[in-house]
């Protein structure tokens, strides 16, 4: 069942929003979709949602172009909040369950579960302009989830959710992933990401910059960093050639090489010195991941999909 964008390109008075961009999000698996302000990444959700029509390329699902039909099955979660302000919580879940051609009864059961879930029981008759912005945010997740969608598209779901807030939504959408359903969710909270996403697409102007695994990006853009735990003190590694030290605190230092033979020269020497505790290739957080891959790619300050819709 996955989800494949391919070569999808978008522009909006001959500016190029999205550019060719091609990635699959994989069924089981949690794929984060990051990139900085006017990217891209609202425009391309947009359009795998059918909300946008693309100038060329496809979306396909299970190996067919995305049809209406499928689509109707998918949950969507935009960054903007679009809830009736007046109607409680729990009768517009079962309200936007049964458009989605749920029964009452099933209807009412998976809204009563995603209120549990979600901590928003003692909440549940409070019409939704009632809600902290931060349960606001928690209902647009469940009617995302309500209708037992097939798979998920979510913009900015952590948006102004604290701490707490975020592991619950973790979970919820952890469990939905363990059920086999694909999910893609954009978020600018790389540590959130990092921790919750299987999968990477970093994309910058409109362009894919970079994809795959988090633990596979995370092994191509390690670099030649290290990172020893030694008995002795590390001073000794500032004069070594080929080396610049970044961090060094008594026996423990973190330093970059110019070759592999340069770092087992620093191993070795290391080793006669005295002992060794751990020698290991530093892996490099998201946030630097994804420095590295949009550096000099800056995008614009305004994704022209949010700008046609605060015109309109």
């Amino acid at each position: 069942m996955a989800l494949a964008v391919e070569h999808i390109t978008r522009t909006f008075g001959g500016r190029t929003a999205v550019d060719d961009a091609s990635f699959t999000i994989v069924p089981g698996r949690l794929t984060g979709f990051v990139g900085g302000n006017g990217a891209g990444k609202t425009t391309t959700m947009r359009i795998i949602l059918g909300v946008l029509a693309a100038d060329g390329g496809q979306i396909t699902w299970q190996g067919r172009p995305l049809d209406p039909a499928a689509r109707r099955g998918f949950g969507y979660m935009p960054e903007e909040r679009g809830l009736y302000p007046k109607m409680p919580l729990l009768e517009q879940l079962v309200y936007f369950a049964r458009l989605h051609g749920l029964s009452r009864t099933r209807a009412a059961r998976n809204a009563e579960e995603l209120v549990e879930a979600l901590g928003l029981t003692e909440r549940a008759k409070d019409p939704i302009e009632k809600l902290s912005l931060g349960n606001q945010q928690r209902a647009q997740i469940a009617v995302a989830l309500v209708h037992e969608p097939t798979a998920l598209v979510l913009d900015e779901p952590f948006s102004g959710l604290d701490p707490l807030a975020v592991d619950t939504i973790v979970t919820v959408l952890s469990e939905r992933a363990a059920r086999g359903i694909p999910i893609l969710l954009s978020s600018h909270q790389l540590d959130v990401v990092e921790r919750l996403c299987d999968d990477l697409v970093i994309i910058s102007r409109g362009r894919i910059r970079a994809r795959g695994g988090i633990d596979e990006l995370r092994a191509r853009h390690s670099g030649r960093r290290y990172h020893i735990d030694a008995g002795t003190d590390m001073g000794w590694l500032r004069g070594v050639p080929g080396v610049v030290v970044t961090e060094l605190s008594g026996d423990r230092a973190i330093f970059e090489t110019d070759a592999e033979a340069t770092a087992q020269r620093v191993l070795r020497e290391s080793l006669d010195r005295g002992p060794v505790h751990a020698f290991t290739p530093e892996v490099p957080r998201l946030a630097e991941i994804f420095r590295d891959v949009v550096a000099d790619t800056a995008a614009p300050d305004t994704d022209p999909a949010r700008t046609e819709e605060h015109a309109a």
